[in-house]
């Protein structure tokens, strides 16, 4: 292979990347002029057209994204021996990028970013919250973190939170009208407030007992994304709220909400970190997965 053709299939997954010579210039620190001259070389050696170019755009063409989808595990694979080289010192360094939903991030996360940095001066951890599905390899991440039942099965996973529960509540002014359920059906009768997913689905309320599973699509006047303002509705008395049990510790200690239907929400397995299986893992990854993960 010519060596040449190497850092030029470099900047031509950058320029994809970025969808434009100037966006690709800035993250390589070079020319726009260097990053065109690259390209356009390349594809004069090849003999083949990889991006087409307009006013506002650079996308590939259909031989361009043929080859940059082959060319993405090489690159990848060249990445990674170059990080984990500056990495191989007394201690761990460098970038570490995770893709990480919003409730493992408080849940998990948060208490121990602190104490992580602390630890690992060296390494630069970047959180990027993301409560959709996203596929790591694709996305750039090194690592990301979901709940089991959610995991991919082609991934290592690692587990680093204990079992979790979701916790439906209602604050005293609120059951001062309404009567408390006892069955999940009865919630059909119910103010509930309902969390949307940035997919855009709402979440159906999930309930198990003795073998049997229910799904309500309950219904209320209220529709959030973010589990801190749903808890804060519930003790301010807008209806009933179903998210994860440890928002609700403090309201539920002092009185301000009451628990129901708890017999209806069973424990389940907590967060994992997950990651592609590779021949060789990066120090960085691995110092957050050992420092993060649940011992025993």
């Amino acid at each position: 292979m010519n060596r040449a053709h190497l850092s030029q299939l470099a900047v031509l997954a950058t320029v994809a990347q970025c969808g434009s010579f100037r966006g690709a210039a800035r993250e390589l620190a070079i020319a726009p002029s260097a990053v065109s001259h690259a390209v356009s070389s390349l594809e004069a050696r090849l003999g083949v057209r990889l991006l087409a170019r307009s006013t506002r755009s650079v996308a590939p063409t259909e031989e361009g994204a043929q080859l940059l989808e082959r060319l993405r595990p090489a690159l990848s694979e060249i990445d990674l021996a170059l990080e984990t080289a500056v990495e191989a010192r007394d201690r761990p360094a460098g970038n570490l990028r995770l893709s990480v939903p919003r409730t493992a991030a408080h849940l998990v996360l948060t208490p121990r970013l602190a104490a992580f940095a602390a630890v690992y001066p060296d390494i630069v951890l970047e959180i990027v919250i993301e409560d959709r599905f996203t596929d790591v390899v694709e996305g750039g991440f090194d690592a990301g973190v979901r709940l089991g039942e959610s995991l991919q099965r082609d991934m290592i996973a690692v587990r680093i939170g204990p079992d979790i529960r979701g916790a439906v509540v209602g604050a005293p002014s609120y059951f001062a009208t309404m009567p408390r359920p006892h069955h999940p059906r009865e919630l059909a009768d119910h103010r509930c407030i309902r969390f949307r997913f940035s997919s855009g689905i709402l979440y159906r309320w999930e309930f198990e007992k003795d073998g049997e599973a229910i799904e309500m699509a309950v219904q209320g006047p209220l529709v959030l994304d973010e589990d801190h303002l749903i808890a804060q509705t519930a003790v301010d008395g807008a209806g009933l709220a179903f998210v994860f049990e440890d928002y609700f510790a403090t309201p539920l200690a002092d009185g301000r909400l009451i628990r129901v239907l708890e017999d209806w929400c069973p424990p389940f397995d907590g967060f994992f970190v997950y990651y592609p299986s590779r021949r060789q893992m990066r120090p960085a990854l691995r110092a957050f997965v050992d420092f993060f993960k649940v011992s025993g």
